[in-house]
């Protein structure tokens, strides 16, 4: 499957909190990064990254009544993204999760399908068909945002082995995606 300028690679969530030793830590995430440095170098359209932009006190967090711990919280060293990922070829970092009252999985919405990011509308104006996806966590917002991608036509392929599960097992994961329309492949597809 070669890259064209008409892939964009969305690389989602390869955040501080979410690396080993942070809040919501993912076992293994760390060793994604030099995947993720390799696939910024193929000819992408587009090459994206997303962050979790949580305010304090946002409602995905446990002492709300969420499921998640108090994670990427706006402005804090949780939030930025991994320090040895590179951000030289991005064209666009996107923040999510920035409402208050609701949570965004997706990079293209939250989670009530309401508020565009304006990711859609990006990717459109640059004439991308497929869209890649990987990054943090497999089983979240890396899922979503490939179903997402795909209800909104464009084709969508998750790449496993650039990707972590926080809680639910990979296979399930890419059962979960195939049956949603989107393939699920590994980098030595590209």
């Amino acid at each position: 499957m070669p890259i064209s300028p008409q892939d964009a690679l969305i690389i989602v969530d390869m955040q501080n909190d979410f690396l080993p030793g942070g809040a919501l830590g993912i076992a293994g995430a760390d060793r994604l990064i030099p995947t993720l440095n390799a696939l910024l170098d193929q000819p992408f359209g587009a090459s994206i990254a997303t962050q979790d932009w949580h305010p304090a006190g946002h409602c995905s967090f446990t002492p709300q009544g969420g499921p998640w711990p108090t994670h990427c919280v706006q402005d804090t060293q949780g939030a930025e993204l991994a320090a040895l990922l590179r951000t030289d070829t991005l064209c666009a970092i996107l923040r999510k999760g920035m409402a208050q009252a609701v949570d965004s999985y997706s990079a293209f919405t939250d989670n009530n399908g309401q508020n565009p990011t304006g990711l859609a509308g990006l990717l459109r104006e640059r004439g991308i068909k497929r869209v890649i996806v990987c990054g943090l966590a497999l089983d979240v917002c890396v899922a979503d945002t490939a179903l997402a991608a795909q209800k909104l036509g464009f084709e969508s392929v998750v790449l496993a082995d650039a990707s972590a599960s926080a809680q639910e097992d990979p296979t399930q994961v890419a059962n979960r995606l195939r049956a949603g329309g989107v393939s699920v492949l590994t980098i030595t597809a590209l």
